[in-house]
Protein backbone atom coordinates (compact mmCIF):
# COMPACT_ATOMS: atom_id res chain seq x y z
CA UNK A 1 0.00 0.00 0.00
CA UNK A 2 2.76 2.00 0.70
CA UNK A 3 4.13 1.98 -2.74
CA UNK A 4 0.96 2.26 -4.44
CA UNK A 5 0.06 5.41 -3.01
CA UNK A 6 3.57 7.14 -3.17
CA UNK A 7 4.45 9.83 -5.66
CA UNK A 8 8.14 9.37 -5.78
CA UNK A 9 7.28 5.68 -6.41
CA UNK A 10 5.18 6.37 -9.52
CA UNK A 11 6.66 9.21 -10.78
CA UNK A 12 10.43 8.06 -10.60
CA UNK A 13 10.50 7.21 -14.74
CA UNK A 14 7.71 9.28 -15.54
CA UNK A 15 8.92 13.01 -14.62
CA UNK A 16 12.57 13.29 -13.40
CA UNK A 17 12.09 15.92 -10.58
CA UNK A 18 14.60 18.86 -9.95
CA UNK A 19 15.89 18.85 -6.44
CA UNK A 20 13.87 21.03 -4.83
CA UNK A 21 10.58 18.80 -6.64
CA UNK A 22 12.02 15.77 -5.28
CA UNK A 23 11.96 17.17 -1.58
CA UNK A 24 8.35 18.17 -2.03
CA UNK A 25 7.53 14.85 -3.02
CA UNK A 26 9.46 13.40 -0.18
CA UNK A 27 7.69 15.06 2.22
CA UNK A 28 4.40 14.84 0.50
CA UNK A 29 5.00 10.70 0.56
CA UNK A 30 5.85 11.06 4.48
CA UNK A 31 2.91 12.02 5.29
CA UNK A 32 0.58 10.12 2.72
CA UNK A 33 2.06 7.19 4.64
CA UNK A 34 1.28 7.80 7.94
CA UNK A 35 -1.74 8.31 7.15
CA UNK A 36 -1.66 4.46 4.93
CA UNK A 37 -0.15 2.99 8.30
CA UNK A 38 -3.05 4.83 10.75
CA UNK A 39 -5.71 3.41 8.33
CA UNK A 40 -4.14 0.09 8.78
CA UNK A 41 -4.79 0.18 12.49
CA UNK A 42 -0.83 1.27 13.12
CA UNK A 43 -1.77 4.71 14.93
CA UNK A 44 1.16 4.75 16.15
CA UNK A 45 3.28 4.58 13.19
CA UNK A 46 5.94 6.58 11.89
CA UNK A 47 7.83 7.33 8.58
CA UNK A 48 11.47 8.48 7.98
CA UNK A 49 12.49 9.41 4.23
CA UNK A 50 16.18 9.93 3.63
CA UNK A 51 17.93 11.17 0.36
CA UNK A 52 21.15 10.02 0.14
CA UNK A 53 21.51 8.92 3.73
CA UNK A 54 20.32 13.01 4.99
CA UNK A 55 17.06 13.70 6.48
CA UNK A 56 14.42 15.59 4.70
CA UNK A 57 15.57 18.41 7.15
CA UNK A 58 18.85 18.55 6.84
CA UNK A 59 19.75 22.01 5.86
CA UNK A 60 22.78 20.82 3.84
CA UNK A 61 20.47 18.28 1.54
CA UNK A 62 19.01 21.08 -0.76
CA UNK A 63 22.81 22.12 -1.74
CA UNK A 64 23.73 18.29 -1.93
CA UNK A 65 21.27 17.50 -4.51
CA UNK A 66 22.02 21.11 -6.46
CA UNK A 67 25.53 19.63 -6.16
CA UNK A 68 25.05 16.06 -8.14
CA UNK A 69 26.17 15.61 -11.96
CA UNK A 70 22.70 15.97 -14.22
CA UNK A 71 22.49 12.62 -15.36
CA UNK A 72 23.13 10.78 -11.36
CA UNK A 73 20.85 9.55 -9.43
CA UNK A 74 20.09 9.97 -5.91
CA UNK A 75 18.97 7.41 -3.28
CA UNK A 76 15.62 7.26 -1.21
CA UNK A 77 15.02 5.41 1.57
CA UNK A 78 11.93 4.58 3.41
CA UNK A 79 11.64 3.60 6.77
CA UNK A 80 8.52 2.60 8.21
CA UNK A 81 7.88 1.83 12.03
CA UNK A 82 4.58 0.55 12.09
CA UNK A 83 4.47 0.14 15.92
CA UNK A 84 1.63 -2.13 17.66
CA UNK A 85 -1.61 -2.79 15.71
CA UNK A 86 -4.60 -0.21 17.59
CA UNK A 87 -8.13 -1.97 18.17
CA UNK A 88 -11.41 -0.66 18.98
CA UNK A 89 -11.89 0.17 22.07
CA UNK A 90 -15.06 2.38 23.17
CA UNK A 91 -17.44 2.66 20.29
CA UNK A 92 -19.76 5.86 21.28
CA UNK A 93 -23.19 6.82 19.76
CA UNK A 94 -25.16 9.44 21.28
CA UNK A 95 -28.02 11.22 20.10
CA UNK A 96 -30.15 8.00 18.81
CA UNK A 97 -33.97 8.36 18.63
CA UNK A 98 -35.39 6.62 21.71
CA UNK A 99 -36.01 2.08 20.89
CA UNK A 100 -33.78 2.21 18.40
CA UNK A 101 -31.03 -0.22 17.96
CA UNK A 102 -28.09 1.01 15.97
CA UNK A 103 -25.54 -1.66 14.01
CA UNK A 104 -23.13 0.26 13.03
CA UNK A 105 -20.89 -2.76 11.63
CA UNK A 106 -18.10 -2.32 14.33
CA UNK A 107 -17.07 -3.01 17.81
CA UNK A 108 -15.20 -2.88 20.60
CA UNK A 109 -12.25 -4.94 20.29
CA UNK A 110 -12.16 -4.96 16.09
CA UNK A 111 -9.09 -3.93 14.83
CA UNK A 112 -8.74 -0.19 14.48
CA UNK A 113 -8.87 -0.11 10.45
CA UNK A 114 -10.42 3.28 9.25
CA UNK A 115 -12.74 1.33 6.36
CA UNK A 116 -15.05 0.12 8.46
CA UNK A 117 -14.79 3.08 10.93
CA UNK A 118 -16.06 5.23 8.04
CA UNK A 119 -18.49 2.91 6.53
CA UNK A 120 -20.21 3.01 9.80
CA UNK A 121 -21.60 6.62 9.60
CA UNK A 122 -22.91 5.77 6.15
CA UNK A 123 -24.25 2.51 7.78
CA UNK A 124 -25.70 4.62 10.73
CA UNK A 125 -27.19 6.83 8.64
CA UNK A 126 -29.01 4.06 6.00
CA UNK A 127 -30.31 2.28 9.38
CA UNK A 128 -32.14 5.47 10.15
CA UNK A 129 -33.46 6.84 7.35
CA UNK A 130 -34.66 3.23 6.46
CA UNK A 131 -36.31 3.61 10.05
CA UNK A 132 -38.29 6.24 9.12
CA UNK A 133 -35.99 9.38 9.90
CA UNK A 134 -35.22 10.82 6.39
CA UNK A 135 -33.84 13.68 7.64
CA UNK A 136 -30.97 11.53 9.72
CA UNK A 137 -27.53 12.91 9.86
CA UNK A 138 -24.43 11.35 11.12
CA UNK A 139 -21.40 13.48 11.76
CA UNK A 140 -17.97 11.84 10.90
CA UNK A 141 -16.48 9.40 13.71
CA UNK A 142 -14.36 11.45 16.03
CA UNK A 143 -11.72 9.41 17.32
CA UNK A 144 -8.90 9.64 19.99
CA UNK A 145 -6.07 7.27 20.25
CA UNK A 146 -4.94 5.75 23.97
CA UNK A 147 -1.68 5.30 22.75
CA UNK A 148 -0.69 3.68 26.63
CA UNK A 149 -3.49 0.85 26.07
CA UNK A 150 -3.22 1.06 22.31
CA UNK A 151 -6.50 1.44 21.58
CA UNK A 152 -9.21 3.89 19.87
CA UNK A 153 -12.13 5.56 20.94
CA UNK A 154 -14.61 6.41 18.61
CA UNK A 155 -17.40 8.55 19.26
CA UNK A 156 -20.63 9.06 16.24
CA UNK A 157 -22.92 12.00 16.59
CA UNK A 158 -26.39 11.30 15.63
CA UNK A 159 -29.12 13.92 14.63
CA UNK A 160 -32.05 11.87 13.76
CA UNK A 161 -34.99 14.67 13.06
CA UNK A 162 -38.65 13.39 12.80
CA UNK A 163 -39.78 10.33 12.18
CA UNK A 164 -42.27 10.40 8.97
CA UNK A 165 -44.15 8.63 6.89
CA UNK A 166 -44.10 8.43 3.01
CA UNK A 167 -46.42 11.31 1.14
CA UNK A 168 -47.91 11.97 -1.94
CA UNK A 169 -45.97 10.39 -4.76
CA UNK A 170 -45.61 12.35 -7.69
CA UNK A 171 -43.97 11.53 -11.32
CA UNK A 172 -41.83 14.36 -13.49
CA UNK A 173 -40.97 13.99 -16.73
CA UNK A 174 -43.73 12.02 -18.22
CA UNK A 175 -44.59 12.17 -21.59
CA UNK A 176 -46.67 9.22 -22.45
CA UNK A 177 -47.38 6.91 -19.72
CA UNK A 178 -50.52 6.86 -17.19
CA UNK A 179 -49.05 8.41 -13.55
CA UNK A 180 -51.68 6.18 -12.00
CA UNK A 181 -50.80 3.26 -13.46
CA UNK A 182 -46.99 3.55 -12.52
CA UNK A 183 -48.47 5.01 -8.59
CA UNK A 184 -50.12 1.07 -8.55
CA UNK A 185 -47.24 -0.31 -9.90
CA UNK A 186 -44.96 -0.16 -7.08
CA UNK A 187 -44.95 -0.89 -3.78
CA UNK A 188 -45.05 1.94 -2.23
CA UNK A 189 -48.07 3.70 -0.94
CA UNK A 190 -48.85 7.35 0.88
CA UNK A 191 -48.88 6.64 4.51
CA UNK A 192 -46.50 3.78 4.94
CA UNK A 193 -43.13 4.46 7.08
CA UNK A 194 -40.68 6.22 5.15
CA UNK A 195 -37.49 4.11 3.61
CA UNK A 196 -34.72 4.48 1.68
CA UNK A 197 -35.07 0.81 0.52
CA UNK A 198 -38.50 1.15 -0.30
CA UNK A 199 -37.46 3.79 -3.00
CA UNK A 200 -34.89 2.16 -3.98
CA UNK A 201 -37.35 -1.00 -4.45
CA UNK A 202 -39.89 1.22 -6.15
CA UNK A 203 -37.10 2.75 -8.63
CA UNK A 204 -35.72 -0.70 -9.95
CA UNK A 205 -39.41 -1.83 -10.42
CA UNK A 206 -40.04 1.27 -12.45
CA UNK A 207 -37.02 0.27 -14.72
CA UNK A 208 -37.93 -3.21 -14.70
CA UNK A 209 -41.53 -2.10 -17.16
CA UNK A 210 -38.51 -1.41 -19.85
CA UNK A 211 -40.32 1.94 -20.59
CA UNK A 212 -37.65 4.47 -18.65
CA UNK A 213 -34.15 5.03 -19.10
CA UNK A 214 -33.55 6.27 -16.03
CA UNK A 215 -35.66 6.74 -12.98
CA UNK A 216 -34.69 8.74 -9.73
CA UNK A 217 -36.60 9.20 -6.85
CA UNK A 218 -36.75 12.28 -5.17
CA UNK A 219 -38.14 13.17 -1.51
CA UNK A 220 -39.16 16.07 -0.58
CA UNK A 221 -36.68 18.52 1.81
CA UNK A 222 -38.97 18.81 4.63
CA UNK A 223 -42.22 17.05 6.09
CA UNK A 224 -45.64 18.30 5.82
CA UNK A 225 -48.04 17.18 8.41
CA UNK A 226 -45.72 14.34 9.25
CA UNK A 227 -45.01 13.08 5.47
CA UNK A 228 -42.45 13.37 3.25
CA UNK A 229 -44.23 13.58 -0.32
CA UNK A 230 -41.87 11.59 -2.93
CA UNK A 231 -41.64 12.33 -6.83
CA UNK A 232 -40.36 10.33 -9.17
CA UNK A 233 -37.78 12.07 -12.13
CA UNK A 234 -38.23 9.35 -15.05
CA UNK A 235 -36.59 9.70 -18.73
CA UNK A 236 -39.19 7.81 -21.09
CA UNK A 237 -37.21 5.68 -23.82
CA UNK A 238 -38.36 6.22 -27.21
CA UNK A 239 -41.40 4.42 -27.53
CA UNK A 240 -40.27 2.18 -30.76
CA UNK A 241 -37.16 0.03 -31.78
CA UNK A 242 -35.72 -2.27 -33.96
CA UNK A 243 -33.65 -4.73 -33.62
CA UNK A 244 -31.29 -6.88 -35.68
CA UNK A 245 -30.02 -10.30 -34.91
CA UNK A 246 -27.49 -13.31 -36.28
CA UNK A 247 -26.18 -16.70 -35.74
CA UNK A 248 -24.14 -19.38 -37.41
CA UNK A 249 -23.60 -22.70 -36.60
CA UNK A 250 -21.94 -25.55 -39.10
CA UNK A 251 -25.47 -27.56 -38.58
CA UNK A 252 -28.40 -25.21 -38.38
CA UNK A 253 -26.20 -22.31 -40.87
CA UNK A 254 -27.12 -19.13 -40.78
CA UNK A 255 -29.76 -17.49 -38.60
CA UNK A 256 -30.23 -14.13 -39.67
CA UNK A 257 -33.48 -11.91 -37.83
CA UNK A 258 -35.04 -8.54 -37.19
CA UNK A 259 -37.45 -7.39 -34.64
CA UNK A 260 -39.78 -4.54 -33.88
CA UNK A 261 -40.97 -3.69 -30.52
CA UNK A 262 -43.77 -0.44 -29.16
CA UNK A 263 -42.28 -0.38 -25.33
CA UNK A 264 -45.58 1.31 -23.86
CA UNK A 265 -48.79 0.52 -26.89
CA UNK A 266 -51.82 1.50 -24.81
CA UNK A 267 -49.58 4.02 -22.28
CA UNK A 268 -49.95 1.16 -19.37
CA UNK A 269 -46.55 -0.15 -20.47
CA UNK A 270 -47.45 -2.76 -22.58
CA UNK A 271 -45.36 -4.16 -25.32
CA UNK A 272 -46.01 -5.48 -28.85
CA UNK A 273 -43.13 -6.89 -30.74
CA UNK A 274 -42.93 -8.46 -34.12
CA UNK A 275 -40.40 -10.38 -35.23
CA UNK A 276 -39.06 -12.21 -38.33
CA UNK A 277 -36.43 -14.34 -38.95
CA UNK A 278 -34.94 -16.54 -41.83
CA UNK A 279 -33.29 -19.77 -40.88
CA UNK A 280 -31.57 -23.37 -41.78
CA UNK A 281 -29.51 -21.24 -44.48
CA UNK A 282 -26.81 -23.73 -45.47
CA UNK A 283 -25.80 -26.14 -42.61
CA UNK A 284 -25.70 -29.46 -42.80
CA UNK A 285 -28.78 -30.35 -40.49
CA UNK A 286 -30.86 -28.75 -42.31
CA UNK A 287 -32.35 -29.48 -45.83
CA UNK A 288 -34.12 -25.84 -47.22
CA UNK A 289 -34.56 -22.69 -45.51
CA UNK A 290 -37.26 -21.56 -43.33
CA UNK A 291 -38.47 -19.28 -41.49
CA UNK A 292 -40.36 -17.88 -38.38
CA UNK A 293 -42.62 -14.81 -38.14
CA UNK A 294 -43.99 -14.06 -34.44
CA UNK A 295 -46.04 -11.48 -32.78
CA UNK A 296 -45.94 -11.44 -28.79
CA UNK A 297 -48.14 -8.54 -26.71
CA UNK A 298 -46.98 -8.25 -23.24
CA UNK A 299 -49.48 -6.64 -20.67
CA UNK A 300 -47.84 -6.09 -17.19
CA UNK A 301 -49.61 -6.26 -13.49
CA UNK A 302 -52.90 -7.72 -15.13
CA UNK A 303 -55.04 -8.11 -12.37
CA UNK A 304 -52.45 -8.55 -9.99
CA UNK A 305 -49.59 -6.81 -9.36
CA UNK A 306 -46.37 -8.36 -10.94
CA UNK A 307 -48.17 -10.48 -12.82
CA UNK A 308 -47.68 -10.70 -16.86
CA UNK A 309 -50.33 -11.88 -19.71
CA UNK A 310 -48.72 -12.53 -23.06
CA UNK A 311 -50.52 -13.16 -26.03
CA UNK A 312 -48.60 -14.66 -29.00
CA UNK A 313 -49.06 -15.96 -32.60
CA UNK A 314 -46.34 -17.61 -34.78
CA UNK A 315 -46.19 -19.25 -38.61
CA UNK A 316 -42.91 -21.33 -39.13
CA UNK A 317 -41.44 -23.49 -41.34
CA UNK A 318 -37.67 -25.70 -40.72
CA UNK A 319 -36.40 -27.95 -43.09
CA UNK A 320 -34.27 -30.20 -41.21
CA UNK A 321 -32.52 -33.79 -41.31
CA UNK A 322 -35.24 -35.08 -38.89
CA UNK A 323 -38.43 -33.59 -40.47
CA UNK A 324 -39.89 -30.99 -42.36
CA UNK A 325 -42.57 -28.76 -40.32
CA UNK A 326 -45.19 -26.12 -41.38
CA UNK A 327 -47.71 -24.62 -38.77
CA UNK A 328 -49.09 -22.15 -36.66
CA UNK A 329 -49.05 -21.74 -33.06
CA UNK A 330 -51.32 -19.38 -30.59
CA UNK A 331 -50.43 -19.06 -27.34
CA UNK A 332 -51.79 -16.97 -24.01
CA UNK A 333 -49.57 -17.05 -20.49
CA UNK A 334 -49.72 -15.45 -17.49
CA UNK A 335 -46.62 -15.12 -15.40
CA UNK A 336 -46.39 -14.05 -11.84
CA UNK A 337 -43.09 -13.84 -9.48
CA UNK A 338 -43.34 -16.15 -6.52
CA UNK A 339 -40.49 -14.35 -4.95
CA UNK A 340 -37.80 -11.97 -5.92
CA UNK A 341 -35.76 -14.99 -7.74
CA UNK A 342 -38.56 -17.36 -8.58
CA UNK A 343 -41.54 -17.23 -11.61
CA UNK A 344 -44.02 -19.93 -12.46
CA UNK A 345 -45.58 -19.44 -15.79
CA UNK A 346 -48.50 -21.40 -17.01
CA UNK A 347 -51.15 -21.09 -19.87
CA UNK A 348 -53.11 -22.65 -23.12
CA UNK A 349 -51.10 -23.31 -26.37
CA UNK A 350 -52.62 -24.33 -30.09
CA UNK A 351 -50.63 -25.77 -32.34
CA UNK A 352 -51.98 -26.71 -36.02
CA UNK A 353 -48.60 -27.92 -38.25
CA UNK A 354 -47.99 -30.64 -41.02
CA UNK A 355 -44.95 -32.59 -39.85
CA UNK A 356 -42.88 -34.63 -42.93
CA UNK A 357 -40.99 -37.20 -41.76
CA UNK A 358 -39.16 -40.40 -43.36
CA UNK A 359 -41.53 -39.68 -46.70
CA UNK A 360 -44.59 -39.96 -44.23
CA UNK A 361 -46.96 -36.62 -44.08
CA UNK A 362 -48.91 -36.22 -41.35
CA UNK A 363 -51.38 -32.87 -39.88
CA UNK A 364 -51.57 -32.73 -36.12
CA UNK A 365 -53.64 -30.31 -34.48
CA UNK A 366 -52.44 -30.28 -30.72
CA UNK A 367 -53.69 -28.36 -27.48
CA UNK A 368 -51.22 -27.98 -24.72
CA UNK A 369 -50.93 -26.41 -21.34
CA UNK A 370 -47.46 -26.09 -20.62
CA UNK A 371 -46.55 -25.20 -16.35
CA UNK A 372 -43.10 -24.07 -15.49
CA UNK A 373 -41.36 -22.75 -12.94
CA UNK A 374 -38.15 -20.86 -12.47
CA UNK A 375 -35.03 -20.12 -10.03
CA UNK A 376 -32.58 -17.89 -11.25
CA UNK A 377 -30.17 -15.99 -9.25
CA UNK A 378 -27.50 -15.65 -11.84
CA UNK A 379 -26.02 -12.70 -11.84
CA UNK A 380 -26.03 -11.47 -15.64
CA UNK A 381 -27.97 -12.70 -18.48
CA UNK A 382 -25.20 -12.70 -21.45
CA UNK A 383 -22.47 -13.55 -18.96
CA UNK A 384 -23.18 -14.83 -15.32
CA UNK A 385 -20.39 -15.07 -13.31
CA UNK A 386 -21.94 -16.84 -10.30
CA UNK A 387 -25.58 -17.86 -9.15
CA UNK A 388 -27.61 -21.11 -10.45
CA UNK A 389 -30.57 -20.94 -12.89
CA UNK A 390 -32.88 -24.00 -12.27
CA UNK A 391 -36.29 -24.38 -14.69
CA UNK A 392 -38.72 -26.83 -14.23
CA UNK A 393 -41.25 -27.51 -16.90
CA UNK A 394 -44.46 -30.52 -17.25
CA UNK A 395 -46.66 -29.74 -20.58
CA UNK A 396 -49.44 -32.14 -20.71
CA UNK A 397 -50.80 -32.56 -24.47
CA UNK A 398 -53.73 -33.00 -26.02
CA UNK A 399 -53.79 -34.70 -29.79
CA UNK A 400 -57.05 -32.83 -31.38
CA UNK A 401 -56.65 -35.22 -34.77
CA UNK A 402 -56.18 -38.78 -34.97
CA UNK A 403 -58.49 -41.73 -34.02
CA UNK A 404 -54.97 -43.56 -32.80
CA UNK A 405 -53.58 -40.84 -31.33
CA UNK A 406 -53.12 -40.69 -27.48
CA UNK A 407 -52.46 -37.64 -24.61
CA UNK A 408 -48.61 -37.47 -23.40
CA UNK A 409 -47.26 -35.23 -20.83
CA UNK A 410 -43.50 -33.27 -21.59
CA UNK A 411 -41.44 -33.11 -18.91
CA UNK A 412 -38.13 -31.42 -18.57
CA UNK A 413 -35.86 -29.68 -16.24
CA UNK A 414 -32.47 -27.89 -16.18
CA UNK A 415 -30.22 -26.07 -14.51
CA UNK A 416 -27.30 -24.14 -14.35
CA UNK A 417 -24.30 -22.80 -11.90
CA UNK A 418 -21.63 -20.66 -11.80
CA UNK A 419 -19.07 -20.29 -9.62
CA UNK A 420 -16.19 -17.36 -9.88
CA UNK A 421 -12.52 -18.99 -9.49
CA UNK A 422 -11.10 -15.20 -10.08
CA UNK A 423 -11.62 -11.95 -8.80
CA UNK A 424 -13.56 -9.99 -11.30
CA UNK A 425 -15.68 -12.99 -12.51
CA UNK A 426 -11.71 -13.18 -15.16
CA UNK A 427 -12.16 -17.39 -14.20
CA UNK A 428 -15.43 -18.88 -14.23
CA UNK A 429 -16.51 -22.62 -13.82
CA UNK A 430 -19.81 -22.86 -15.67
CA UNK A 431 -21.97 -25.83 -15.61
CA UNK A 432 -24.78 -26.69 -17.39
CA UNK A 433 -27.62 -29.97 -17.33
CA UNK A 434 -30.80 -31.04 -19.02
CA UNK A 435 -33.19 -34.16 -18.30
CA UNK A 436 -36.51 -34.36 -20.36
CA UNK A 437 -38.89 -37.32 -20.36
CA UNK A 438 -42.20 -38.35 -22.46
CA UNK A 439 -44.80 -40.32 -20.90
CA UNK A 440 -47.97 -41.87 -21.85
CA UNK A 441 -47.57 -43.26 -25.12
CA UNK A 442 -45.16 -44.39 -27.42
CA UNK A 443 -42.44 -42.67 -29.85
CA UNK A 444 -43.91 -42.55 -33.09
CA UNK A 445 -47.11 -41.79 -31.63
CA UNK A 446 -45.33 -38.24 -30.37
CA UNK A 447 -45.38 -35.80 -33.13
CA UNK A 448 -41.73 -35.71 -34.62
CA UNK A 449 -41.65 -31.81 -33.39
CA UNK A 450 -42.33 -32.55 -30.13
CA UNK A 451 -40.05 -36.02 -29.79
CA UNK A 452 -36.59 -35.11 -27.83
CA UNK A 453 -33.23 -34.36 -29.67
CA UNK A 454 -29.74 -33.94 -28.53
CA UNK A 455 -26.37 -33.02 -30.85
CA UNK A 456 -25.96 -28.91 -31.57
CA UNK A 457 -25.36 -26.15 -29.91
CA UNK A 458 -27.64 -26.31 -27.08
CA UNK A 459 -26.76 -29.88 -25.71
CA UNK A 460 -23.85 -31.68 -27.03
CA UNK A 461 -21.40 -29.76 -29.22
CA UNK A 462 -19.46 -31.47 -32.17
CA UNK A 463 -22.26 -33.34 -32.98
CA UNK A 464 -24.99 -32.42 -35.98
CA UNK A 465 -27.86 -31.17 -34.84
CA UNK A 466 -30.77 -33.33 -33.39
CA UNK A 467 -28.12 -36.62 -34.48
CA UNK A 468 -27.39 -37.87 -30.86
CA UNK A 469 -30.15 -40.72 -29.97
CA UNK A 470 -31.99 -43.32 -32.50
CA UNK A 471 -31.82 -42.96 -36.30
CA UNK A 472 -33.40 -44.41 -38.92
CA UNK A 473 -32.36 -47.02 -41.74
CA UNK A 474 -31.06 -43.62 -43.55
CA UNK A 475 -29.15 -42.26 -40.54
CA UNK A 476 -31.61 -39.53 -40.24
CA UNK A 477 -32.63 -38.34 -36.78
CA UNK A 478 -35.98 -40.41 -35.27
CA UNK A 479 -36.09 -38.41 -31.76
CA UNK A 480 -36.60 -39.97 -29.00
CA UNK A 481 -39.13 -40.20 -25.24
CA UNK A 482 -35.73 -39.20 -23.54
CA UNK A 483 -33.36 -36.97 -22.96
CA UNK A 484 -30.31 -36.18 -20.96
CA UNK A 485 -27.01 -33.98 -21.18
CA UNK A 486 -24.24 -32.26 -19.54
CA UNK A 487 -22.06 -29.29 -20.48
CA UNK A 488 -18.59 -27.65 -18.31
CA UNK A 489 -17.58 -24.87 -19.43
CA UNK A 490 -14.25 -23.15 -18.22
CA UNK A 491 -14.35 -19.40 -18.73
CA UNK A 492 -11.06 -17.40 -18.32
CA UNK A 493 -10.21 -13.83 -19.59
CA UNK A 494 -6.81 -13.41 -21.08
CA UNK A 495 -7.24 -9.59 -20.91
CA UNK A 496 -10.28 -7.13 -20.45
CA UNK A 497 -11.32 -8.10 -23.63
CA UNK A 498 -10.44 -11.03 -24.69
CA UNK A 499 -11.45 -15.15 -23.24
CA UNK A 500 -10.60 -18.48 -24.09
CA UNK A 501 -13.25 -21.55 -22.85
CA UNK A 502 -12.72 -24.89 -23.26
CA UNK A 503 -15.67 -27.04 -22.87
CA UNK A 504 -16.97 -30.95 -22.90
CA UNK A 505 -20.19 -31.94 -23.40
CA UNK A 506 -21.82 -34.95 -22.95
CA UNK A 507 -25.59 -36.71 -23.79
CA UNK A 508 -27.65 -39.30 -24.77
CA UNK A 509 -31.43 -39.89 -26.82
CA UNK A 510 -33.52 -42.70 -25.93
CA UNK A 511 -36.54 -43.85 -27.54
CA UNK A 512 -38.07 -45.39 -23.89
CA UNK A 513 -39.28 -42.51 -21.98
CA UNK A 514 -36.42 -43.72 -18.92
CA UNK A 515 -33.41 -40.58 -18.98
CA UNK A 516 -29.94 -42.43 -18.75
CA UNK A 517 -30.52 -44.81 -21.24
CA UNK A 518 -29.48 -44.79 -24.95
CA UNK A 519 -25.81 -44.60 -26.37
CA UNK A 520 -23.60 -41.55 -24.59
CA UNK A 521 -21.94 -39.45 -26.78
CA UNK A 522 -19.51 -36.65 -26.06
CA UNK A 523 -18.10 -33.73 -27.45
CA UNK A 524 -14.99 -31.56 -26.82
CA UNK A 525 -13.69 -28.62 -27.50
CA UNK A 526 -12.83 -24.42 -27.06
CA UNK A 527 -14.13 -21.37 -27.18
CA UNK A 528 -13.27 -17.95 -27.94
CA UNK A 529 -14.77 -14.85 -26.62
CA UNK A 530 -14.61 -11.15 -27.26
CA UNK A 531 -16.19 -8.84 -24.69
CA UNK A 532 -18.40 -5.80 -25.52
CA UNK A 533 -20.64 -4.07 -23.54
CA UNK A 534 -23.74 -5.94 -24.54
CA UNK A 535 -22.24 -9.27 -23.76
CA UNK A 536 -19.67 -11.45 -25.36
CA UNK A 537 -19.56 -12.56 -28.78
CA UNK A 538 -18.94 -16.54 -28.88
CA UNK A 539 -16.93 -18.82 -31.40
CA UNK A 540 -16.80 -22.45 -30.72
CA UNK A 541 -15.27 -25.20 -32.56
CA UNK A 542 -16.30 -28.01 -31.12
CA UNK A 543 -14.88 -32.02 -31.85
CA UNK A 544 -17.06 -35.31 -31.37
CA UNK A 545 -14.70 -38.11 -29.49
CA UNK A 546 -16.81 -40.42 -31.90
CA UNK A 547 -18.70 -39.65 -35.14
CA UNK A 548 -21.95 -40.52 -35.91
CA UNK A 549 -23.34 -40.66 -39.04
CA UNK A 550 -24.43 -37.11 -40.32
CA UNK A 551 -21.64 -35.28 -38.16
CA UNK A 552 -18.78 -33.68 -39.42
CA UNK A 553 -14.93 -33.94 -38.04
CA UNK A 554 -16.00 -30.57 -36.57
CA UNK A 555 -18.82 -27.89 -36.03
CA UNK A 556 -18.33 -23.88 -35.23
CA UNK A 557 -20.79 -22.22 -33.71
CA UNK A 558 -20.57 -18.67 -33.68
CA UNK A 559 -23.37 -16.12 -31.33
CA UNK A 560 -23.89 -13.41 -28.75
CA UNK A 561 -23.93 -14.02 -24.84
CA UNK A 562 -22.42 -17.03 -23.77
CA UNK A 563 -23.82 -21.12 -24.87
CA UNK A 564 -25.40 -21.13 -21.60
Amino acid sequence: MLEETSSLASLRSKLPPAPFALIGRSRSDEDQFVTVLHSQGYDSGTVSITIDGLSLDDPSLLGHLTRLPRASEADVEVKADKGPLFTLGQVNISGLPPGFTPQPGIKSGDTATAAPILAAAAKLTSQLRNAGYAFAKVSPPYAVADTIRHRLNVTFSVTPGPRVDIGPIGFAGLKRTDPDFLRRHIALRQGQLYSDTALSDARDSLLGLGVFSSVSPVPADQATNGQVPVTFHVVEQKRHAVSLSGAYATDTGFTIGTSWEDRNLFRHAETLTISMAANGLGGTGTTAPGYDLKGVFAKPDYYAPGQTLSLSAEALKESLNAYDRKGFILGASLSRPVTSHTTITYGPSFTSEKVDQEGVSRTYVLLQFPVSFSWNTANSLLEPTRGQNIALGITPTYPAVGKHSRPFVIMQGSGSTYLSVEPGGYGVVAVHGVVASIQGTSQFNVPPDQRLYAGGSGTVRGYAYQTVGPLFADDNPEGGLAMDAINFEFRQHVTKSIGVVPFIDAGQVSAGSAPFHGKLRVGAGLGLRYYTSIGPIRADIAFPLKRTPGSDSFALYLGLGEAF
